[in-house]
């Protein structure tokens, strides 16, 4: 991406605002507005069924955007939150097109992110309906990290996870009890520790022989520490 293209994202990203924790950006059912840009922090995406339980379908790291196409749609399908206080950015959708329509690099960006979003979604789809507790917890994990990596936030083999066990089960469609039952045998068998806020991968090899994963859908791999 070139200095023209780096430009016009700094002057859209140019006025971010600071977000509590548990902020909804937009909520289901909402007319879709602009497209919204967590420069720092952490957000999801969930639903909530008829029952009041949540289910949160995907995570959103500082430099994601959430729904590009979204406006396309007569109303909101789903919800969106931050997890701990963060600086988010909201682009205007006629601001969005002309930025994807002036300057190809960033409309190739946008929908090789919606890709990597939708590839996402289809492995989430796999860890509910065929892992195992234990095989879908050590995935998600794998998939944390590497994203995490990707944007310069691991040290190590460790990097910060804001995500509490209630959290983390509403992603796994697990009980919070269930989820730390889960987590505690992953740390039993030496493969990572999950403390509070911070996640550590203690054997590589191991948690992704457990989680059975396949990273083409990120494309980034996990590797042992050297």
């Amino acid at each position: 991406m070139g200095g023209e293209e780096i430009a016009a994202l700094e002057r859209a990203t140019a006025h971010p605002r600071k977000l509590a924790a548990r902020h909804d950006l937009i909520r289901e059912g909402d007319k879709p507005g602009p497209v919204f840009v967590v420069l720092d922090g952490w957000a999801f995406r969930y639903k909530i069924l008829p029952s009041g339980s949540r289910q949160i379908m995907a995570f959103l790291m500082p430099g994601d955007a959430c729904d590009l196409h979204a406006g396309m749609l007569a109303e909101m399908d789903h919800s969106i939150q931050t997890v701990v206080p963060s600086r988010v950015v909201a682009i205007a959708r006629g601001e969005m097109d002309r930025m994807m329509q002036d300057y190809n690099a960033i409309a190739r960006a946008m929908y090789i992110a919606q890709l990597a979003d939708e590839g996402t979604l289809r492995a989430w789809i796999v860890s509910m309906g065929r892992r195992s507790s234990t095989e879908r917890a050590a995935h998600l994990m794998c998939e944390l990290y590497i994203r995490a990596q990707n944007i310069g936030l691991v040290e190590g083999t460790e990097f910060e996870l804001p995500l509490s066990q209630i959290v983390l089960a509403d992603a796994l469609g697990m009980t919070p009890v269930h989820t730390n039952r889960v987590l505690k045998q992953l740390r039993l068998a030496g493969a990572m520790v999950l403390r509070r806020g911070s996640l550590t991968i203690m054997d590589p090899v191991k948690l992704i022989q457990i989680a059975g994963f396949d990273e083409n859908y990120l494309h980034r791999r996990l590797h042992p520490p050297r």
